[in-house]
């Protein structure tokens, strides 16, 4: 088959949607298909008047420098037979002929709807309820769009079905553990905590710091390790260890291994990669309620959960696993265990068993993809 994903940019910096899109085509490619990953400048929103200036700004500046410059997908590794297209805009010229094409975010929607039949069957793959980049009613008009839907967790799910959406299956995001292993026993480790940090408001990461701000009060030999894109601010307190786009391999064997607690604030996550990339390396969970880390979080049981916006409950959570050794081992054993189910292997096979089934594989000149398929998965509904 030949399939097609459309992004909502160029990917500058590590952003857990676009990494689950390229662990798709890595997959997708070593089972003979043909993947184009199409990066554009700009997209179509809708409607574009309806979008904050300082984003609109904010685009504008970015399109002049992509004129000049493409990114390099360090953070990532890409099988080198996926098609990385870096393109102007998402104008139907710049998008090849292919059986599936897919839309990634909110913002891509309309460019996949406005594709000729010729593009492929439409999909729309949901990483999350982006209600905080724009209006909800924009928000809400993407979700029922007549595409073929998947979802990354069971929250977006029952949103979906709250909405009335149609045509909709569930395939949970999934952790490459030939990466995200634990290398050092859970037993034992340091009060070290681990934190991914960013400047969006909806990551929480203010939340975060007050939390550990409060746990450092009765534990002072605290450490807490937060790594991000952004240069560090300057109001991080200077006891906070900070990292600024470090490789993979210091964040899995110097922050994930060696930390006893991850902790994620997020407002609201689609699916919330790095806490399940942590826990695969053995860290206690404790988080706020961000919706998608409920796949793989269940209070009291695989981790700690708060309400989010509550700093204070948070830290008292925090407390609460950094006091009791025992149940922080009982935590981070259970969650390891639930995450270790999540195969990206298992996803694609159920992703290419969606695709074949809108597709319908008795259609004349399909016979050949029944055979890149493993039979047996069903998708998830």
């Amino acid at each position: 088959m030949k399939i097609t994903f459309v992004m909502p940019c160029y990917p500058w910096t590590p952003m857990g949607g676009f990494r689950v899109v390229y662990e798709y085509a890595n997959r997708l490619v070593a089972r003979g298909h043909e993947v184009t990953v199409v990066h554009p400048s700009r997209v179509k929103y809708s409607p574009q008047e309806s979008l904050p200036a300082s984003r609109r700004v904010r685009k504008t500046i970015n399109s002049t420098i992509e004129l000049y410059a493409k990114p390099s997908v360090s953070w990532q590794s890409i099988d080198v037979r996926v098609n990385m297209r870096f393109v102007r805009d998402t104008d139907v010229s710049r998008i090849p002929d292919g059986d599936a094409i897919f839309a990634t975010a909110w913002h891509t929607v309309r460019s996949v709807l406005e594709c000729p039949p010729e593009k492929g069957e439409k999909f729309y793959l949901i990483q999350g309820y982006e209600s905080w980049q724009a209006p909800k009613e924009m928000i809400d008009a993407t979700w029922r769009a007549p595409l073929h839907k998947v979802v990354i967790s069971k929250w977006l799910l029952e949103i979906a079905k709250e909405l009335g959406c149609q045509d909709i299956v569930h395939i949970p995001n999934a952790v490459d553990h030939q990466r995200y292993r634990v290398t050092k026993p859970i037993e034992g480790r340091r009060r070290q905590v681990g934190m991914l940090f960013s400047l969006s408001p909806v990551k929480g990461s203010i939340d975060g710091i007050k939390a550990l701000t409060i746990t450092r009060e009765e534990f002072p030999d605290l450490k807490a390790v937060l790594f991000g894109t952004p240069h560090r601010p300057a109001w991080i307190p200077s006891w906070i260890e900070y990292h600024k786009n470090p490789p993979q391999e210091f964040i899995v064997d110097q922050i994930y291994n060696n930390s006893s607690v991850f902790l994620n604030s997020s407002w609201a996550e689609g699916f919330a990669l790095p806490p399940a990339e942590a826990a695969a390396c053995g860290c206690a969970i404790v988080a706020t309620d961000s919706g998608g880390i409920r796949d793989f979080v269940e209070d009291g049981v695989t981790g700690l959960l708060s309400a989010a916006k509550t700093p204070t409950a948070l830290a008292g959570n925090l407390c609460r696993v950094l006091k009791n050794e025992d149940l922080r081992v009982q935590l981070a054993k259970a969650c390891n265990g639930v995450v270790s189910r999540f195969s990206w292997e298992q996803n694609t096979e159920r992703l290419c068993q969606r695709i074949i089934k809108v597709l319908n594989v008795e259609q004349p000149g399909m016979e050949r993809v029944q055979n890149l398929v493993v039979s047996g998965a069903d998708c998830a509904t």
